[in-house]
């Protein structure tokens, strides 16, 4: 009677109730909405409403409700207030309620909030009840949202589960193991009986559920790995039946065999056979008829394909298996799906390294990629290209790579570039031949030229002095139709006034096509067209200033004019450009005796890879020291005392003049001679204006220091204040270094060396400042891949102050062929023992790598005095 009267009540209160509209109600009128503030109205008003029926106790319609915040949960409204809601039905007895509450536990919970704690019970709860649907239900909802708190409360149950004799628990229970795993690797043990009868299980829902938890387990655990890698005949067999089995209507898609499991079942074995000989033996076999016996012409093939190519490759398989691989990719290749294009260019990328002769057989049909009309394609096959650049293909492989930079879009060619004058360095079969390919790529990349790419070529350049003229000529022949090519002009320039004067000869081997006349006026003429157009920078304009001004030592009949055009600069908006004029007209005005030494060829510019253990650019005098800028920084802040051995160590340097054997130069009898020697240390600036009277004869010598500033002729800051003089960017390269700066020796040390990354830490410390330690780092790469996104981060303890300067760069080249540098200083007021954690972040492959280090073995020079 009671129930009777029950249910009379509540119907009588859902009559008083107004029934709220439905799902698909609700849907209609959000997509019936015209505009974005219509949708928002809509919305606003059903929320509302929701509110107002969650406040009732006794709500008979809270599964429609939660269902329809669930819908304006996926628009992305706020449905935060329906979290509590969720859990009164997941309490519920009903099935109904139990499947929207748990829906909306996983939408709108996460472990981040303490909510979802107040599940745990109920999940416990239907974990055990005795229809299979809750307990899917429950499991499901575990494996979205465990913490490590709720997976090590319920991991028993779900290892209960796994025993379980209905399949449909075992195959959820399996699931959510797997992702408790993720989240707890610690509860592995637990789950590794039951996982083994897994396999053993006809069903193929819970055969392919067990092989993904085992395939977790083996790339977590080194120790799980070991126990089931005496599965791999059983995997094998299944592997087996499934290519042998007939046609399974319940399994078959497009006439094969449940790829899915097969799918899954190649990665296991991939995972299984990994370094491992005879369990890569034992699926050799399996591995070649699933590779020969499945269907192409559909993509569920291809995809059993791809994974088997994966596992061959990843596994220590026969010779012939990885020709059968490396084949198989090549007809994707072929294939007219851009996708599987994709994959295989990608896939071969990452194999060409474990068989480069297999993989040369498709150069071919690699090469054809070059013209896809797909980006990504292009992109793929071009870095595919390079990397099968060797000895023998050099020659046919530029010739088709400059085409392909010749239509190249601008985001290829940069990258294009720089890699082809990687690639020629390293497998060029003649240095003419280098040049020559060098100079193409200057043409056909235009103004998309690295600056790298740029100073490795003058460098090039430098060192081959055999070909000197040849190379010269070329330039002028390829400046006078590119003269809008920035990085084509500035390495012209830099040439051109180096070499000038072997412009104009001719040679007899046969070199050149024809032969060609050039006349000094028109070595100006251009060079004047170049200064004067408006789509010039000023870095270009600065390397053909310079190289008017070297020229005006080489072309005998044209100084005059040189002159001229030079000084014309004088009143230029660009600070630089006016600097290099005045210092330059002072040079022709005043010190018209030391042109020719000041203004001679530069030496060889030295390799990098000779120079490995310095930091980046610099250079080692004569006496092995390395030279730094920041030597010239502290001699200009120096008192101005030199005597006859600092004149005659300049003189030395620049050449052509004999040196002073007397300390006293007041008593020397050649009288020109000091003159000239005052003059230069008049030129050089920075001792005093009185230097008629005899010089101070300090106890210390000094060390000459030279750098290249043509090569580099963009200005330091610290020389602004010299525009006025010579002592500026003209001959900043000559300064002088006190030997008390060196008396205490600090060695560079490595401060990191992993993946091919090496960072090396070179010191110095400024005269004027003895708490301040100047380190430079050296980041050089031997791998084969560029590393990209170069992140240098240092932290020192409290008592130390440090300051990060900027890089040089943040791609560091692979090959070791070339590096990048950055200046630390670390100021040591209480003089402790350093210690620096460093923290190094970098792209290389693909794959962002973070590491972290301490370094403590900083030489003890740094702190002692």
């Amino acid at each position: 009677m009671s129930s009777i009267k029950q249910v009379i009540s509540e119907a009588v209160e859902r009559v008083k109730t107004p029934t709220p509209i439905r799902l698909r109600d609700l849907i209609r009128q959000i997509r019936a909405a015209r505009t974005a503030a219509d949708e928002r109205s809509v919305v606003q008003k059903e929320c509302a409403y929701i509110r107002t029926t969650f406040r009732e106790e006794d709500n008979a319609w809270r599964c429609r409700n939660v269902a329809k915040l669930l819908y304006i949960h996926m628009l992305g409204y706020p449905a935060h207030f329906g979290q509590l809601e969720c859990l009164k039905l997941i309490a519920s007895p009903r099935f109904t309620d139990k499947r929207i509450g748990y829906l909306g536990a996983m939408l709108l919970l996460d472990e981040r909030q303490d909510v979802h704690l107040l599940v745990t019970n109920s999940l416990k709860n239907d974990l055990n009840s005795q229809t299979q649907f809750v307990i899917g239900l429950a499991l499901c909802t575990l494996g979205a949202i465990c913490s490590p708190e709720m997976s090590r409360d319920l991991a028993g149950e779900v290892e209960r589960l796994l025993k379980s004799s209905n399949a449909y628990i075992r195959k959820k229970a399996a699931l959510c193991a797997f992702r408790i795993i993720r989240k707890v690797p610690e509860l592995m043990e637990i789950f590794i009986p039951a996982t083994r009868s897994l396999l053993t299980d006809k069903t193929h829902g819970v055969l392919i559920t067990g092989v993904i938890l085992i395939t977790e387990m083996c790339e977590r655990s080194p120790d799980t790995l070991l126990h089931f890698k005496k599965l791999v005949p059983n995997l094998v067999r299944i592997l087996k039946s499934l290519i042998m089995a007939g046609y399974s209507p319940e399994h078959d898609v497009s006439g094969i065999s449940d790829p899915f499991l097969q799918v899954k079942l190649l990665r296991l074995l991939r995972v299984l056979g990994r370094n491992d000989s005879e369990a890569s033996e034992t699926m050799n076999d399996i591995l070649a008829q699933v590779a020969t016996n499945t269907e192409t012409s559909k993509n569920v093939g291809n995809a059993i394909l791809y994974e088997t190519v994966l596992t061959i490759m990843d596994i220590k398989s026969e010779s012939g298996l990885r020709v059968l691989a490396v084949n198989i990719l090549g007809r994707f290749l072929l294939n007219n799906d851009k996708n599987i294009r994709y994959v295989a260019l990608n896939t071969l990328l990452k194999t060409v390294h474990a068989d480069n002769n297999a993989v040369q057989r498709h150069r071919s049909t690699i090469v054809e990629c070059l013209k896809d009309p797909d980006v990504s394609i292009r992109r793929r096959a071009m870095e595919l290209c390079f990397a099968l650049i060797n000895t023998n293909n050099i020659r046919t492989m530029m010739k088709e790579l400059l085409v392909f930079l010749d239509k190249a879009d601008a985001e290829f060619k940069s990258q294009c570039s720089s890699n082809m004058f990687i690639a020629a360095e390293m497998h060029a079969p003649s240095r003419r031949w280098h040049l020559d390919t060098m100079l193409k790529v200057l043409t056909t990349a235009s103004n998309h030229v690295r600056d790298d790419v740029m100073a490795n070529v003058i460098q090039l350049i430098s060192e081959s002095s055999s070909l000197h003229g040849y190379i010269t000529r070329q330039l002028w022949k390829c400046l006078r139709g590119h003269a809008e090519d920035q990085p084509l002009i500035q390495v012209a320039a830099w040439c051109i006034g180096e070499f000038g004067d072997l412009l104009p000869f001719q040679t007899n081997d046969g070199a050149e096509d024809e032969p060609i006349q050039v006349s000094e006026d028109e070595v100006i003429d251009l060079f004047q067209k170049i200064l004067l157009n408006n789509h010039t920078t000023c870095v270009t304009r600065e390397y053909v200033l310079m190289a008017l001004i070297k020229l005006g030592t080489r072309f005998k009949d044209s100084t005059a004019r040189i002159q001229r055009l030079v000084g014309s600069f004088a009143s230029h908006i660009d600070v630089e450009l006016q600097q290099r004029s005045i210092e330059s007209s002072r040079l022709f005005g005043k010190y018209t005796k030391l042109w020719h030494e000041l203004l001679e060829r530069m030496p060889v510019i030295e390799n990098k890879h000779q120079t490995a253990g310095l930091p980046n650019g610099d250079s080692t005098n004569e006496n092995g020291s390395s030279e730094n800028h920041t030597v010239l920084e502290n001699t200009r802040k120096q008192p101005a005392v030199v005597d006859s051995q600092e004149s005659n160590a300049l003189l030395d340097l620049l050449g052509g003049m004999d040196p002073i054997v007397t300390a006293d130069v007041s008593k020397t009898n050649d009288a020109s001679q000091v003159s000239s020697n005052l003059d230069l240390l008049d030129l050089l600036g920075g001792f005093g204006s009185d230097v008629g009277g005899p010089l101070p004869n300090p106890s210390s010598g000094f060390l000459p220091v030279r750098t290249d500033p043509i090569l580099s002729p963009t200005l330091n800051n610290h020389n602004n204040n010299n525009v006025g003089t010579l002592g500026g960017l003209l001959i900043d390269g000559f300064g002088l270094q006190h030997s008390s700066s060196v008396q205490n020796i600090m060695l560079p040390i490595t401060a990191y060396e992993n993946n091919g990354l090496k960072i090396v830490f070179s010191f110095d410390k400024p005269v004027d400042n003895p708490q301040m330690t100047v380190i430079t780092l050296s980041a050089s790469n031997s791998s084969i891949h560029p590393i990209t996104e170069f992140l240098f981060q240092a932290a020192v303890p409290k008592t130390f102050q440090l300051q990060l300067l900027s890089p040089s760069s943040t791609t560091v080249p692979p090959g070791n062929s070339g590096s990048i540098s950055q200046v630390i200083r670390v100021v040591n007021p209480n003089q402790n023992q350093l210690r620096m954690r460093i923290k190094i972040s970098y792209v290389q492959d693909g794959a962002t790598i973070q590491e972290q280090s301490e370094v403590n073995n900083f030489p003890s020079a740094m702190w002692q005095q």
